[in-house]
């Protein structure tokens, strides 16, 4: 047990680091001037809605992009062969406004994936010098356009992770720990740079592997777009967003990640069912599909985020008094995270069951993975 403890410390020290490293390095999006026209002419920025299924979500997405202070910009709503009410609410919009383009979503080919095949089709459409894709359950505050523009003058490419707004009890509970493995994790300068303490020959080799994106918000410049290939480069991937940040990085270009605290609002799920078969198609993927990693991090989060919890009630003296410092760490930690995102820290008590809860939904992923079995979105085989 005490082995276990130590294993624990050892982990936990490393996310502490990495956390102190983001928390200081993670840019805002808030924080970025707007671009000024006056001092520029405004490029034209074409806003890319792929919409499936969306009836809940889309007015509010397409409403809020269209009301941007930003001088010059389209949008285009992509209605992806829905069957609900997506079409007749992009019907209504588009034939009230301007400068919203309702566009019909072509049959997917058999050697695409839903969302790559859309953002595509997007991507063909649009004309602007820079181009966003926002998910259809995204909603922006009017400055969200002009501090792309104003980020995208000193990078090529930009994604960000919007404010999560959550409501039910399972969201509340399960959503958090998505930005906490992000911010414990992954030290957000290296997807901007690559590690500089990686022998330089492999620095270009191994870089794109310090990637992350978010798919709910990625924009890029045009020029870059396409020297990665756009979508077309990732059409056969589940995680499309982290596969183009990889393809920005192994082209040489630049990639900066944003959090969206006070710009960019989103709203994953809005039920259990939705919350675990939304996560269900990409969890497993997101680990490049390598099963030895994913159960080493699947024990890992069990002997840190649960363990001490159970020896606080088990164990001799010594190591509740160890497992406790443990706990308290791992609390500043998430306390820290609620009050950036604005989250309820109380919920941060119940982490031991949101980890259980990942630990369920791995067993199903890989249980789909080695039977075969699809995940089913939207209406779609994912």
């Amino acid at each position: 047990m005490d082995i276990l403890l130590y294993v624990a410390a050892s982990y936990l020290a490393f996310t502490i680091l990495v956390f102190v490293r983001n928390w200081f390095e993670f840019r805002s999006l808030r924080k970025v001037t707007s671009f000024n026209p006056e001092s520029k002419k405004a490029p034209l920025v074409s806003v890319c809605i792929p919409a499936r299924n969306e009836e809940a979500v889309i007015e509010q997405c397409v409403t809020s992009a269209l009301k941007q202070d930003y001088p010059n910009f389209e949008v285009l709503a992509l209605n992806d062969n829905s069957t609900d009410n997506t079409t007749h609410i992009l019907d209504k919009l588009s034939g009230i406004i301007n400068n919203l383009h309702h566009l019909s979503g072509k049959p997917k080919p058999e050697d695409w994936l839903g969302k790559p095949w859309a953002c595509h089709q997007l991507s063909e459409q649009a004309n602007g010098e820079f181009l966003i894709f926002i998910d259809a359950d995204v909603w922006l505050d009017e400055d969200a356009i002009s501090k792309a523009v104003s980020a995208l003058q000193s990078s090529d490419a930009i994604t960000v992770w919007p404010k999560q707004h959550v409501v039910t009890f399972w969201e509340k509970l399960v959503i958090p720990m998505i930005y906490y493995g992000l911010y414990s994790l992954l030290p957000a300068k290296y997807v901007e740079q690559n590690p500089k303490w990686l022998p330089w020959k492999l620095r270009n080799k191994l870089g794109p592997h310090f990637a992350a994106a978010c798919g709910q918000f990625i924009a890029f410049n045009r020029k870059a777009y396409d020297a990665i290939g756009g979508h077309t480069s990732v059409k056969q991937e589940i995680v499309e967003d982290v596969e183009l940040s990889k393809a920005i990085k192994r082209h040489g270009l630049k990639i900066t990640m944003f959090d969206g605290v006070g710009t960019v609002h989103c709203r994953m799920y809005r039920s259990h069912k939705e919350l675990f078969e939304g996560l269900r198609k990409n969890f497993f993927a997101g680990f490049g599909q390598n099963t030895p990693l994913f159960l080493f991090m699947a024990a890992m989060q069990f002997i840190v985020y649960v363990l001490p919890f159970l020896i606080l009630f088990t164990g001799n003296y010594d190591q509740q008094l160890f497992a406790g410092t443990l706990i308290a760490l791992i609390l500043l930690q998430r306390w820290m995270m609620d009050l950036k995102f604005g989250w309820n820290p109380l919920l941060s008590l119940l982490q031991p069951f949101t980890i259980l809860w990942y630990e369920v939904l791995g067993i199903r992923c890989l249980w789909d993975h080695y039977t075969g079995r699809k995940a089913n979105w939207k209406g779609r085989e994912v």
